[in-house]
């Protein structure tokens, strides 16, 4: 039988969305776990493994880097890298699969990361909403992984997500930002209630919302956004008199004065303020605007978009926590209304 050496251990997975540099400093983390390699072993050079995997020298430098910096290895200049810590282990391998990578996913991948620390494994995956790329990542992940974070989104046929969701352990699971019907145990989920949290975020708008006429909400027919954002919206419209449209297509809508947008694409965002400028119309005072989700560059942009969202932040962190102390249990996000001069 042939001996396994480091280079059996190095996977550089194209798909995945984790740094081809944290993923080469995992291979030899595993190798290290796995007995091939053993204290004051010599890496290759950084030119050896740029030749054999065809990777940037910059790529393994910053990993020798990242293994130096947590202790796995120490620098000798002139001899190269070498092994120095037997005793290293990652106990924490997480699977990380996000539907896309948009700005306040980004919140949360940086939140979780931040709690987590240098001394967790994470392969990171993005499956675009496509349910079977989702199913095949999932059926395809071969490692031995501690807990497997997911956010359940998806544009068409996902109806049967519970059942491949349910292949995962249940002590491993964590559900981000979407609780699905059909998971069957006891696991962890960190979710937003999105019927409630837009009729409540709107009812702390309504002081403001009362100065126009009507409020449309932007919701494309291909779309990962839930349908419980219109039932709660409808809900709000309907108890408290406004009138109401939910328009597919933002580009073809009508835009008059008096009239309230609100958009959850970011694309439709851009689309909308375009179309106000091209009217010359003033946000704020002849149209309110109201964007999902809170990002940093709203803050800024037009003097200030109303954004209506979830903490992403305390999603990522609070998921952190389920992992480092073991806990399982279901928490729901806040939701803010933050207002600007949009509206």
């Amino acid at each position: 039988m042939k001996q396994l050496t480091l280079y059996d251990f190095i996977k550089i997975d194209e798909y995945s969305a984790t740094p081809k540099y944290l993923q080469l400093a995992n291979s030899v983390i595993n190798a290290l776990e796995a007995g091939v390699i053993k204290k004051d072993y010599l890496l290759p050079s950084i030119n050896e493994l740029s030749y054999q995997f065809d990777i940037s020298r910059d790529t393994i430098h910053k990993s020798y880097r990242h293994l130096k910096k947590i202790g796995v290895v120490t620098s000798f200049p002139g001899k190269g890298y070498c092994i120095s810590n037997l005793d290293f282990r990652q106990k924490l391998k997480i699977f990380l699969l996000f539907n896309k990578l948009s700005a306040h996913k980004k919140i949360i991948y940086d939140s979780l990361v931040a709690a987590l620390g240098d001394d967790v494994a994470i392969d990171f995956y993005i499956y675009n909403n496509d349910f079977n790329l989702f199913k095949k990542l999932l059926q395809s992940a071969k490692e031995d992984y501690s807990h497997y974070v997911i956010i359940p989104h998806f544009i068409e046929g996902g109806e049967n997500a519970n059942e491949v969701i349910n292949a995962i352990p249940k002590d491993k699971l964590i559900l981000l930002d979407k609780n699905i019907p059909g998971i069957t145990g006891e696991y962890s989920v960190v979710y937003e209630n999105f019927e409630k949290d837009i009729y409540n975020a709107l009812y702390q708008a309504r002081t403001q919302l009362s100065r126009y006429h009507t409020i449309k909400l932007v919701f494309p027919e291909q779309t990962y956004f839930p349908v419980e954002i219109i039932s709660g919206f409808k809900r709000f419209c309907q108890q408290y008199a406004f009138n109401h449209e939910v328009i597919s297509n933002i580009s073809d809508a009508s835009i008059n004065k008096g009239e309230v947008f609100i958009s959850l694409m970011e694309d439709d965002l851009v689309v909308l303020l375009e179309r106000i400028l091209e009217y010359k119309f003033k946000a704020g005072k002849d149209v309110g605007v109201i964007s999902y989700n809170e990002t940093p560059l709203k803050k800024v942009l037009l003097n200030g978009i109303t954004t209506i969202s979830t903490d992403f932040k305390y999603m990522g962190a609070v998921a952190a926590s389920m992992i480092l102390e073991s806990t399982k249990r279901k928490t729901e996000v806040p939701f803010y209304y933050i207002r600007r001069a949009s509206l």
